[in-house]
């Protein structure tokens, strides 16, 4: 059959999907529910196929890119689970100790995309850390579906400790000038949030289409913020309101943008919920904001 075409699938194709990938459907609901849109030459199985994650076509930097020094570290988290492991990435011809950038995974572990991720972060000029929450499980399996079934096993507390645990060890590591922020996507957008409720210190947050925190946590924040949305990802962009609300009541300082049609995801490049043009301009104002204020 001819290629699908993200234009051609309805939106509610895409908030099914975000049920799936959010464990508010199993497999068999998603697929059955799929099912009423497999018609005019489009069945379960390429709906599904044009749906899923695509790693291996959508590398923007590669593991083994000669200007950055990327490698595999393991850092301590008491509090969490004992030891993590992360991506530690570099760009080789740093002269200085740089800013530092914690990226935190989705709701399904360090998989290609947010390695991708923490690359680019670091050959923006940062050194960057991307921890995954499932080591203490064995660590990313190689697929989305049994990445998020491990990390619906973990205990949430405990991996907020991880991610804190992270902003330790970057800020004290000697490529860093002890300046540390964190962006993150969906559970990490959520956990960017969190750190900057949680981590006095920490020197800027970013969090990408992540869950607000409480009210009454939000005096709590030191750290400035740059907020990502997106317009057609109502689940979570119904809630900044009322983050916003608290934030203007503390005097907090912040920057917050709705990206208009586009959906909850829009910056991972390896589905068709992808927006290039949202994407992009996202990671560049996150870039300029992380350069202002890990300097």
């Amino acid at each position: 059959m001819s290629q699908i075409n993200k234009e051609d699938i309805k939106q509610e194709v895409f908030d099914l999907y975000d049920d799936y990938a959010h464990n508010r459907l199993d497999r068999r609901a998603f697929m059955q529910k799929l099912s009423l849109y497999a018609v005019g030459g489009l069945t379960v199985t390429s709906l599904m196929s044009f749906l899923m994650p695509d790693y291996k076509g959508n590398v923007q930097i590669k593991a083994d890119d000669p200007r950055l020094k990327s490698e595999y570290i393991n850092y301590p988290s008491p509090k969490g689970g004992g030891t993590i492991k992360g991506l530690l990435s570099k760009p080789v011809d740093a002269k200085k100790k740089l800013g530092g950038i914690i990226v935190v995974h989705e709701n399904r572990g360090l998989n290609p995309y947010i390695e991708d991720v923490a690359r680019r972060a670091a050959l923006s000029g940062f050194v960057s850390l991307a921890p995954d929450a499932l080591t203490p499980l064995g660590g990313y399996p190689g697929n989305d579906d049994d990445g998020r079934a491990l990390q619906s096993k973990r205990d949430k507390g405990e991996m907020e400790e991880d991610f804190i645990a992270a902003y330790e060890y970057l800020k004290n590591h000697k490529d860093c000038n002890g300046k540390v922020g964190v962006v993150g996507f969906c559970f990490g957008g959520g956990i960017a949030n969190m750190m900057a409720v949680r981590v006095p210190a920490l020197a800027a947050a970013v969090p990408f289409y992540g869950a607000q925190p409480n009210a009454a946590d939000v005096p709590n924040i030191k750290a400035p913020l740059m907020l990502h949305y997106a317009s057609l990802d109502t689940r979570i962009t119904e809630g900044w309101p009322a983050y916003e609300a608290a934030l203007k009541a503390n005097h907090k300082k912040y920057q917050a943008f709705i990206y208009e049609n586009v959906n909850h995801g829009f910056h991972n490049d390896t589905t068709p919920r992808y927006d290039k043009a949202a994407a992009e301009l996202a990671w560049k104002r996150t870039i300029e904001f992380f350069t202002q204020n890990l300097a």
